[in-house]
């Protein structure tokens, strides 16, 4: 497997911690980024995988992990913009890019803003939220600090992610407590990724997209809201995975790896294909 090292780009606003993988060869570089809140942390072990055949990086997003915070607390075009910066900075692009819940509207925000940076997408989900649903998610992740005197709050964070994550069905609490720890790294700022996505509009956003994307959709927290998507993918369709859930990239990142690099590397024409133009 290739071996994964951490370094720190430049940006406008500070710095943005990176892990990379793999050597550039005569595919894209492959951008991944994470759900939030989390950190590149997520993407280790399918790195390892996928960096045989490319080179491929995995940021911190703005004030999580070990990447310096936005001044204030930002828009999804926000972190489009500032992944934009660390493409620029490690080379440009056209480069492919892989999101994660929250990394996924940040994807399809970045090729949009970005197009020229963009050759390809694979997401994990592509939510489309009713006014109901919302308002449940905005309860569930909070503006409540994490950090009290009681330990409470923090308690109750790791209960719920513990149901979250599967644990004892598909993730073991080693699994989760090494992600539990990304989690937290945003500190107060840990409400950030999930507010901005839940301000996004993601169908305005896809009906402007213009660049080839795959949605996979797992069996997890935002199964049925992923498959609304279906209606603003032009340029796209979604791939349902029901094996796979949270965690999938730690317990299968040889098959997850195999299933995001065939899809880059499908013969797809390019920019104007449809779903399922090959040639």
């Amino acid at each position: 497997m290739s071996t994964v090292h951490r370094e720190y780009v430049d940006v406008a606003h500070g710095q943005v911690h990176v892990r990379a993988a793999g050597e550039r060869s005569e595919h894209p570089t492959l951008l991944c980024l994470h759900m939030s809140p989390a950190s590149g942390l997520v993407y280790e072990n399918v790195m390892a995988e996928i960096g045989r055949t490319r080179r491929v990086i995995a940021p911190d997003t703005p004030g999580f992990g070990a990447s310096d915070p936005t001044p204030e607390p930002p828009e999804i075009a926000d972190y489009a913009d500032v992944m934009a910066e660390v493409v620029r900075a490690i080379g440009g692009g056209p480069v492919d890019v892989m999101g994660y819940h929250t990394g996924s509207y940040t994807a399809v925000e970045l090729a949009v803003r970005h197009p020229e940076l963009v050759r390809r997408i694979v997401t994990v989900s592509m939510p489309v939220f009713t006014a109901d649903e919302l308002a449940h998610f905005l309860a569930i992740y909070s503006t409540d600090p994490i950090f009290t005197e009681d330990g409470e709050n923090l308690l109750a964070k790791w209960r719920w992610f513990v149901d979250f994550f599967g644990v004892g069905r598909f993730n073991t609490v080693e699994d989760a407590g090494r992600i539990f720890l990304a989690r937290l790294s945003g500190g107060p700022r840990h409400w950030w990724g999930h507010h901005a996505a839940f301000r996004y509009d993601a169908p305005a956003a896809l009906a402007r997209l213009d660049r080839p994307i795959t949605v996979l959709n797992l069996d997890d927290d935002l199964t049925h809201q992923t498959r609304r998507a279906a209606a603003y993918l032009p340029s796209g369709s979604i791939l349902e995975r029901p094996g796979w859930t949270h965690g999938f990239l730690d317990t299968d990142p040889a098959g997850a790896a195999q299933a995001v690099t065939q899809i880059l590397d499908a013969n797809v024409k390019y920019p104007d294909a449809g779903p399922g133009d090959e040639d």
